[in-house]
């Protein structure tokens, strides 16, 4: 039995792709080398020997359990990206401070695959990780004025 290599259509595309994406194209390709090899295997299996039922019905537990688990790495991807969403979200309004000192108010975050920038109202921009604090926005302090006190006045009294 004679099965051909596989290999990617569009090498040019799947060098330009992200480090995720060139993951999911591996474990893509690995299911369709998988669905090549098991319909070859069946395609040319000897007429006068068929497979067995017992290792038929074990070759398509596995094709279930790798499509499956394809599946399940391709809805874990998706939620993962959405809490990296979620997680810079929350960070925009933020006080952020380094290590070196630089401190300033998140205006916003941009995300990339390998971590998170936070870009500062002043422009600067910080990578999110080990080292940085982020915390609060610090409230502004409240202007006091002595003619708007919260001192009640003394009401004037009669003498009798």
């Amino acid at each position: 039995m004679t099965v051909s290599a596989v290999a990617p259509t569009n090498t040019a595309s799947s060098q330009a792709a992200p480090k995720s994406q060139a993951a999911r194209d591996k474990s893509f390709l690995d299911y369709q080398a998988f669905l090549k090899l098991f319909m070859a295997s069946l395609k040319n299996q000897d007429p006068t020997k068929p497979m067995d039922t017992a290792e038929y019905m074990g070759q398509l537990a596995q094709f279930s359990n790798v499509e499956q688990a394809v599946q399940t790495n391709t809805k874990l991807a998706a939620l993962l990206q959405q809490n990296s969403v979620d997680q810079a979200a929350s960070l925009i309004g933020k006080t952020l401070t380094t290590a070196d000192g630089v401190t300033g108010t998140i205006k916003s975050i941009q995300i990339f695959s390998d971590g998170n920038v936070a870009v500062l109202e002043d422009g600067t921009k910080v990578i999110v990780g080990p080292g940085v604090t982020i915390s609060s926005a610090a409230a502004p302090a409240k202007a006091t004025d002595d003619a708007t006190s919260d001192t009640p006045a003394e009401a004037p009294t009669k003498d009798a």
